[in-house]
C-alpha cells in the first residue's frame, strides 16, 4: 500500500508516517514500478506494533529500543509503565487537590486566586523548615486563606510544623471550622487527630462548641477531647464520660479539672458527687485513688459527707487523700 492508503485505513496521518520513515522507526521496504515506496505486510505489522507501544505511553526512542532489542522483557516494560503511570497520576492528583483547594477558597477576583495559589505553593514546600517559615510569615489579612491553610494543617506530619500551622489557622478566625469538623469523620486517624488539635488551638466558642458535639465519637482521641470541651461548656451530659476518664486514667487530670468547673461554676456538684460515689464502689485500687482526688474541687455538703466517709476507707491511700482534702476545705 502507498502512504495515502495506509493513512486512510490506519487513521495515522501521512505526516506521522513520514516522520516514522525519517527517524527509521517504520520504513516502507517495497517499491512500486514507478519508484514510489510501498508498505508491505511486515511494514504494516511493525506500524501497528509501534502504535500499540505508543498507546502504552512509550516515547518513540523507547519504542525504537524495544523493537531493536530481541531480548527485551515485556514484563519489565510493563512494570516501568506502571511505575510511570502511578507517578503521573500522583502528580495529577496533587494538581487536582491544589485546584480544589483554590476553588474551596471561593476566589472572587484574579488577585484572590493568585493569592491562594501562592499560599498553597508555600504550604506544599518539600522542606518542613520552609513550610514552617512560610506559615510564620502569614498574616490574618486574607480570610480566604483559611480553607487551604486548614487542609495543609490536616495533612502535616511534622509536629513542629503542625503546631505552627495550627497557630496560623487560629489567627484566621472561625472560617476553617467546617473543614475541620468534616475531618473529624475522616477514615484517617491522623487526619482526625490533626482536626482535634486545630479546633483546640482555635479555641473560640464556635470551635469549642463544634468539637464538643463529637463527644460520642467512636475514636477515643476525638471523644476524649470532645468530652473535655463539652464539660468545659457546662453540659451535664458529659459528667459520666469525664468520670470514666478519671477512673481509666486517660486525661484524668484534665477531666478532674473539668469536673471541678462543672461542679463549682455550673452547679452540678451533687450530681458529680453521686456519680463518683457509684464509681468508687466498683473501681479498682488505682481508679479509686484518682476518683477521690477528683473531689478536690467539688464543693457542697454531699461531697464533704463522701470525703468524711472515705476517711475510714480500708485503702490507706484513699483515706489519707480524703483526710487531706477535708482539711483543705
Amino acid at each position: 500500500m502507498l502512504i495515502g492508503e495506509v493513512a486512510q485505513q490506519s487513521g495515522i496521518s501521512t505526516r506521522m508516517l513520514r516522520h516514522y520513515d525519517r527517524i527509521g522507526l517504520v520504513r516502507p521496504t517495497a517499491r512500486t514500478a514507478g519508484g514510489y515506496r510501498e508498505y508491505d505486510e511486515a511494514d504494516i505489522r511493525r506500524l501497528f506494533h509501534v502504535e500499540g507501544l505508543r498507546s502504552l505511553g512509550l516515547s518513540l526512542n523507547e519504542i525504537g529500543e524495544v523493537l531493536e532489542d530481541l531480548s527485551f522483557d515485556p514484563a519489565t516494560m510493563v512494570d516501568q509503565l506502571i511505575a510511570g503511570t502511578r507517578d503521573r497520576l500522583a502528580r495529577e492528583q496533587e494538581l487536582l487537590d491544589r485546584l480544589m483547594r483554590v476553588r474551596a477558597s471561593d476566589p472572587s477576583a484574579w488577585s484572590d486566586a493568585l493569592q491562594t495559589i501562592g499560599l498553597i505553593r508555600g504550604l506544599d514546600a518539600a522542606d518542613p523548615r520552609a513550610r514552617q517559615r512560610f506559615a510564620l510569615s502569614l498574616t490574618a489579612e486574607h480570610p480566604q486563606d483559611a480553607t487551604p491553610l486548614a487542609e495543609a494543617a490536616l495533612a502535616e506530619s511534622e509536629l513542629n510544623v503542625a503546631g505552627t500551622l495550627d497557630w496560623a489557622l487560629a489567627r484566621t478566625g472561625d472560617s476553617a471550622i467546617p473543614v475541620l469538623v468534616a475531618a473529624l469523620s475522616s477514615p484517617s486517624p491522623e487526619r482526625r487527630g490533626r482536626a482535634v488539635a486545630a479546633l483546640t488551638k482555635i479555641g473560640s466558642p464556635r470551635a469549642t462548641g463544634a468539637l464538643a458535639e463529637a463527644f460520642r465519637h467512636e475514636d477515643p482521641l476525638v471523644r476524649t477531647s470532645a468530652v473535655l470541651a463539652r464539660g468545659g461548656l457546662g453540659h451535664a451530659d458529659a459528667i459520666g464520660a469525664l468520670i470514666d476518664l478519671v477512673a481509666e486514667g486517660r486525661s484524668d487530670v484534665d477531666a478532674a479539672d473539668v469536673l471541678g468547673t462543672l461542679a463549682g461554676r455550673h452547679g452540678h456538684a451533687d450530681a458529680i458527687t453521686e456519680a463518683i460515689a457509684v464509681e468508687l464502689e466498683r473501681g479498682g485500687e488505682a481508679a479509686r485513688q484518682r476518683l477521690v482526688a477528683a473531689l478536690a474541687d467539688v464543693p457542697g455538703t454531699a461531697a464533704r459527707h463522701l470525703l468524711l466517709a472515705l476517711t475510714e476507707d480500708p485503702d490507706p491511700r484513699v483515706s489519707h487523700t480524703a483526710t487531706f482534702l477535708l482539711r483543705r476545705r
